[in-house]
């Protein structure tokens, strides 16, 4: 049996990436490792047009980092590089050209919430627990948290999450909109693998399409944004998935993408 601390099965064009590592999915150097290892097969593996990431159990997302590795964390360089290899992650996870949702089931803290934040859309469990406590570790996020946080839900409730070290519960999360929403105690896979497979009955070309105009789109002003956008709808309307969805719209039917 594999030892691997995170991995995924296929279904209907949907992976289901579980992170796995009793008894509360902590990320260690070592999870860190299959997380990233996963991520990249996931994004080459042909089958796999959306990936729902969540944690085993129905305790954990993922509560946070392994403090244990913190300890001999003593010098600026050494720290800082500790850091670099989790933000990169991260950054291949939101850049990513195929969507990430988020199915937070229990504690999401710390590093767990800044991989959440870095997936494309987030459903919570009503009642997990959501937060980034690192101040009450001498520390800051460092996964990204600082930046994400205030750009999603504004710098003053994103303040009030990291300098306070509280947590939040979903039904909060969506209502800060941290969380795309929060769903019924029990149900977040189950909803989440409803919507991936939503978007995965959609063109691959326009899915990917749209992830680039949203994700590059926002860093830019508008006008550079609508000229990306206006490109990018332009190459789409060459593809024969153009003229599949508009004639089976006409026509009254599902389309049938052929991704081309």
């Amino acid at each position: 049996m594999s030892d691997k601390k995170c991995s995924y099965e296929v279904s209907d064009g949907v992976a289901v990436m579980t992170i796995n590592n009793p008894p509360v999915n902590a990320l260690s150097a070592p999870v860190l490792k299959d997380i990233e290892e996963s991520v990249k097969q996931a994004l080459n593996d042909d089958a796999v047009r959306v990936i729902v990431l969540t944690g085993a159990g129905d305790k954990a997302f993922i509560a946070g980092a392994d403090i244990t590795e913190f300890t001999d964390l003593q010098e600026r360089a050494k720290a800082t590089e500790f850091l670099s290899y989790g933000q990169e992650l991260t950054s291949v996870i939101e850049n990513a050209n195929k969507p990430f949702i988020a199915a937070i089931n229990g504690f999401c803290l710390g590093g767990g919430m800044e991989y959440a934040l870095a997936c494309h859309i987030r459903l919570a469990d009503e009642n997990a627990q959501l937060g980034l406590p690192e101040i009450k570790l001498g520390i800051i996020p460092g996964y990204g948290g600082t930046q994400r946080t205030p750009r999603l839900i504004g710098k003053g409730r994103a303040l009030e999450l990291i300098l306070s070290g509280n947590f939040i519960s979903g039904t909060q999360a969506a209502e800060y909109g941290l969380v795309n929403r929060a769903v019924p105690a029990g149900t977040v896979l189950e909803e989440a693998k409803k919507l991936a497979k939503t978007i995965a009955s959609k063109s691959k070309l326009n899915v990917a399409a749209a992830l680039k105009a949203v994700n590059e789109g926002v860093e830019m002003d508008l006008k550079q944004g609508l000229a990306l956008e206006g490109q990018l709808f332009g190459e789409l309307c060459e593809s024969e998935d153009k003229v599949e969805g508009v004639n089976a719209f006409l026509e009254k039917r599902n389309p049938d993408f052929k991704d081309r």
